[in-house]
């Protein structure tokens, strides 16, 4: 059997982890994937083991929310059998690890720690994009300060090499 870490690399897996209701979220079809099993197949054993899956590890998206996930994900497929027929189900972290222990297999705990791995990741990576934008504000705003204080240098600059306007009376007759 290949190694998971080689099949699936710990960005793929983080690109597969949304923002919904202020959670990160892994669909169910991403997590059939990654787990090697079928979307279908996945759902009935979570329904099968539905005590394992408090509200905070598992919910079903509405369709407004289904429908925004998938504007980020493009145009969906055209002809018969190629939409969902049901609404997703999504787990945070902890349904997702959840998932590991009732598919019991060997790749359902390998790509478990991948999974945990990726969210850790996405949650140490946000702070420090949020101070990275920080730095940037900060940035735009001095250059901002920095470019009317060069806009006035500039202006003086010119008003300096302008030779000054010849006022003198000029001869001869006006008409």
């Amino acid at each position: 059997m290949p190694d998971i870490q080689q099949t699936f690399s710990l960005d793929a897996v983080a690109k597969r982890i949304f923002e919904i209701r202020g959670q990160r979220i892994m669909l169910d079809a991403d997590l059939a994937v990654l787990y090697g099993v079928e979307t279908g197949a996945l759902v009935r054993a979570v329904k099968r083991n539905l005590d394992r899956f408090p509200e905070d590890f598992i919910f079903r998206l509405s369709s407004e929310e289904w429908d925004s996930l998938r504007c980020q994900f493009g145009i969906l497929n055209t002809g018969r059998g190629q939409h969902r027929k049901y609404l997703p189900w999504v787990f945070t972290e902890h349904g997702s690890l959840m998932l590991a222990g009732i598919l019991n297999s060997p790749r359902a705990k390998e790509i478990s720690v991948l999974i945990i791995r990726a969210f850790v990741w996405l949650r140490q990576a946000v702070p420090a994009h949020k101070e990275l934008a920080v730095k940037v504000a900060e940035l735009e705003n001095a250059v901002g300060q920095h470019d009317e204080a060069i806009k006035a240098i500039v202006h003086a600059l010119q008003q300096m090499m302008t030779p000054p306007g010849d006022e003198q009376r000029q001869i001869g007759f006006r008409g």
